[in-house]
C-alpha cells in the first residue's frame, strides 16, 4: 500500500543524478528515521554536480540521532481517550491559541512532557498559521522547522502513526502539507499510507474525509486517485444527512480546488438547498466560511442562500473576527447584496474599532460601502481619522481602496485637510511602489472631490508611466483611457497654473459613456421618457431640444436646449447659439443608495459642464416622481429651466 502511494508522488531526486557533499546536513534532515530532508525541494547538502558524468558518489543518509541534553525535548504523545484526556487536550489548546509566535509554541511544547495526539497536530497547524501568509506557497522563515521541539514532535508522530486517532492522523497530515514538508519524507509517507488504509476501511467521518481530502489535494493535485476516493465516500450519505460542521467542511474542500472546471455541480446544488434550511443554526465561523466558499466557487446562482446568509450575518457582526468580517464583506460585494440592517451592524462594529481592527478588514468595510453606493459618515469619518495615523503601515492597494469610496460617494470627512495631506505624503514617499492602475484610480478618486494631485500628474502623463499602463502589450482598456482623459480635463479646467506635460491625443477618449464600466451613469429610460413628454408640452415641439448629445468635451448631455441672446428657445439644429442649457435627468442610480447625495462621477460632470459654459439644470428623480399630472409637470419644468421668465399659456 505504501509503495502504491509513493509511486503517486513526484520524484524529488531522479535516478542517476550525481551529488557532492556541499555542506553538513541541515537540522531538518534529522527529523525522520531515514534522515531525508523534509523541506520542499530537499536541503542544500545534496547538490547536483554538473559536467561530472564519469564520477559516481554514494551519499549515505544519516540515521536519526537525538542529541543529549536539552537541545531537543523528550516527550510522548498521549493516545488515551476519555473525559480526562479531552480535558487535558482542551487545556493545551487554550494555551496554544494564545501563542503569538512560533517561539512561544515551541516553549509550550517544551513545557509539556506528554502532548495529546490531537493537540500535537494542532501545534503544527498553529506554527503554519503564524508563518504562512494567505495564499502564500511557502513559510516566511523556513528555519522555524529546525527547532528541536518541532523535530521531536514530528518524530513521535512518525513512530506512533498507526496509534493516532483518525482525526489526529488526518489533521497532522494536513498540517505537514501546510508546513511545506517534503512528500518523500518518511513522516509524510507514513501518514499518507496510514490515511489510505483507514480510507479503504471506510471508517472516516465526513469531516475527517474533508481534512484528508485537503491534504491529498496539496500532495497530488485535483486529479489524484486518492482524492477521487475521498470524494466518492463523502457523497455516499448525501448532504441532507450531514451535520452543519460537515456541510461547512465540504464547502471548504470544494473551495480549495476540488470543484474545478465545473466538477461536482450536482453536489453543490444539493448542498445549497440543504444550506438554506441550515442557515438559522450557523455560527459566525460557518457563515463566513460558506460565504467565502461561494465566492471562490463563483456560485452566482445561489442567491437564496446568499440572502439567508446575509440575514444571519447581521446577528454575528459583533462576534465576527476581523478575518471573518472581511470575508463576509468580500462575499457581499461579489454577489452585489446588502441590506439596511447589515449596514447598521457594520457601522456599530467598524466605526469604534477603526484604530485597532485589521487593516484589510477596515479596507473591506470602506470598499463595501463604495461598491454598494452606501454613504455611511460614521464609518468614513472613522476611516479618515485612522488613515492619518495608520496609512504608513498599509499596503499601496489598501491605501487606494480606502480612499476610493470618498471619491465615488463624493464625501469629504471633517478632517479632509489632514486626510489628503497624508495621501500626498504617501504618494511622495511610495510613488514607485504603486501598481500603475492602482495609482491612476487613486488620483482619479481625488479629483472627484476637488482634490487635485498636480504634483504627480506630470509623472502620470509621462511616456514611461503610460507604457506601464499597457497590459501585455495589448493597449489600454477604455475605462483606463477615460480616467486619464478626465484627469487631463480636470487639470485643464480647474488647475490653470499647471504647466507640466499634456496627455497625448491618442490616449484620450471621445466619450465617457461606454458599455460596461463607465465614468457616467446612463440616464434612467423611464424617467427620461416622462421628462421628454413634459418638455414637448412645455416648448411646443420636439424639435426645440436635443437628446443624448455628445459634447466635444466627452460628456453626454441627457437633454440640451439652445437659447439666443434674448432668451428665446432655438431649434436643436440651430448653430448660432448664445447660451446652452444642459438638463441632467438624475435617476436613483446617480445618487448614493441611502441618501440624496449625487455620486462623485455625476458631481464632477456637472462641475465641468458649468466651467465649460453650460447652464446646468438638475431634474432629480425624488422631485419629479411627486408630479402626477401634465400641468404639474409643465409648471415644474418651467420653474426649473426658466425660473425668471413669465410663461403665457398656449
Amino acid at each position: 500500500m505504501a509503495l502504491k502511494l509513493v509511486q503517486r508522488l513526484p520524484l524529488a531526486i531522479r535516478p542517476g543524478t550525481v551529488f557532492s557533499v556541499a555542506r553538513p546536513a541541515c537540522a531538518a534532515c534529522l527529523w525522520t528515521s531515514t534522515g531525508r530532508c523534509i523541506l520542499t525541494g530537499g536541503c542544500r547538502r545534496l547538490r547536483p554536480v554538473r559536467g561530472s558524468r564519469s564520477l559516481s558518489a554514494l551519499v549515505r543518509e544519516p540515521s536519526f540521532v537525538v542529541p543529549h541534553g536539552d537541545s531537543i525535548p523528550r516527550f510522548r504523545l498521549t493516545l488515551q481517550r476519555g473525559p480526562a484526556a479531552q480535558e487535558e487536550e482542551q487545556d493545551f489548546l487554550r494555551r496554544l491559541s494564545s501563542c503569538s509566535s512560533p517561539a512561544k509554541v515551541f516553549k509550550l511544547l517544551r513545557s509539556a512532557e506528554a502532548v495529546p495526539d490531537g493537540a500535537a497536530a494542532a501545534a503544527l497547524h498553529r506554527v503554519a498559521d503564524l508563518e504562512r501568509e494567505e495564499e502564500s506557497p511557502s513559510l516566511r522563515d523556513p528555519s522555524v522547522l529546525e527547532d528541536g521541539a518541532i523535530r521531536a514532535l514530528c518524530l513521535q508522530l512518525e513512530r506512533d502513526s498507526r496509534l493516532l486517532s483518525d482525526s489526529a492522523l488526518v489533521s497532522a497530515l494536513l498540517a505537514c502539507t501546510r508546513l511545506c514538508l517534503d512528500p518523500w519524507s518518511t513522516l509524510m509517507v507514513r501518514l499518507i499510507s496510514e490515511g489510505q488504509e483507514r480510507l479503504d476501511r471506510g471508517d472516516l467521518s465526513v469531516g475527517q474525509l474533508c481534512t484528508l481530502g485537503r491534504a491529498t489535494l496539496a500532495v497530488e493535485g485535483p486529479g489524484g486517485a486518492m482524492l477521487e476516493e475521498v470524494m466518492a465516500q463523502i457523497q455516499k450519505p448525501g448532504p441532507s444527512r450531514w451535520s452543519l460542521d460537515e456541510l461547512v467542511a465540504v464547502y471548504q474542500l470544494l473551495r480549495d480546488g476540488v470543484a474545478h472546471d465545473g466538477k461536482y455541480r450536482d453536489l453543490l446544488n444539493a448542498m445549497h438547498a440543504h444550506a438554506v434550511t441550515a442557515t438559522p443554526a450557523m455560527d459566525e465561523a460557518a457563515v463566513s466560511g460558506v460565504l467565502g466558499a461561494l465566492v471562490n466557487l463563483n456560485q452566482t446562482q445561489a442567491t437564496p442562500l446568499v440572502i439567508q446568509l446575509c440575514k444571519r450575518a447581521v446577528r454575528h457582526v459583533p462576534r465576527f473576527s476581523d478575518e471573518q468580517l472581511a470575508a463576509v464583506l468580500a462575499a457581499l460585494m461579489h454577489f452585489g447584496h446588502s441590506d439596511r440592517y447589515l449596514v447598521e451592524a457594520v457601522e456599530r462594529r467598524v466605526a469604534p474599532a477603526a484604530f485597532t481592527c485589521h487593516a484589510e478588514t477596515l479596507t473591506k468595510a470602506t470598499q463595501f460601502l463604495g461598491r454598494r453606493n452606501i454613504l455611511s459618515p460614521p464609518v468614513l469619518d472613522a476611516v479618515a481619522e485612522s488613515f492619518v495615523y495608520r496609512a504608513d503601515g498599509y499596503s499601496t492597494g489598501q491605501v487606494a481602496r480606502q480612499i476610493a469610496p470618498f471619491g465615488k460617494l463624493c464625501y469629504l470627512p471633517p478632517n479632509a485637510g489632514e486626510l489628503f495631506r497624508k495621501v500626498e505624503a504617501v504618494l511622495r514617499t511610495r510613488f514607485s511602489q504603486f501598481q500603475p492602475r492602482t495609482l491612476l484610480g487613486l488620483l482619479h478618486s481625488c479629483i472627484l472631490v476637488e482634490r487635485f494631485p498636480v504634483n504627480f500628474v506630470s509623472k502620470v502623463f509621462g511616456s514611461f508611466f503610460l507604457q506601464q499602463l499597457q497590459e501585455d502589450g495589448n493597449g489600454m482598456d477604455r475605462f483606463v483611457l477615460a480616467q486619464l482623459t478626465q484627469l487631463y480635463m480636470t487639470v485643464k479646467l480647474e488647475c490653470p497654473f499647471y504647466e507640466g506635460p499634456r496627455l497625448l491625443p491618442k490616449y484620450r477618449v471621445k466619450s465617457f459613456l461606454v458599455p460596461g464600466r463607465s465614468l457616467e451613469t446612463p440616464v434612467d429610460p423611464h424617467l427620461y421618457t416622462s421628462v421628454k413628454a413634459g418638455l414637448v408640452d412645455l416648448l411646443g415641439a420636439r424639435s426645440y431640444f436635443a437628446s443624448k448629445v455628445l459634447t466635444p468635451y466627452c460628456y453626454t448631455l441627457d437633454v440640451e436646449i439652445k437659447l439666443d441672446e434674448e432668451g428665446y428657445v432655438l431649434p436643436a439644429s440651430h448653430d448660432d447659439v448664445f447660451k446652452r442649457i444642459a438638463l441632467c435627468i438624475d435617476g436613483q442610480k446617480r445618487f448614493t443608495a441611502n441618501t440624496r447625495r449625487l455620486l462623485g462621477g455625476e458631481s464632477i460632470k456637472q462641475r465641468h459642464l458649468r466651467l465649460l459654459g453650460y447652464e446646468v439644470v438638475q431634474i432629480p428623480f425624488y422631485e419629479f416622481d411627486k408630479l402626477h399630472s401634465k400641468t404639474s409637470v409643465m409648471n415644474y419644468l418651467h420653474q426649473k429651466i426658466f425660473p425668471h421668465s413669465y410663461r403665457l399659456s398656449w
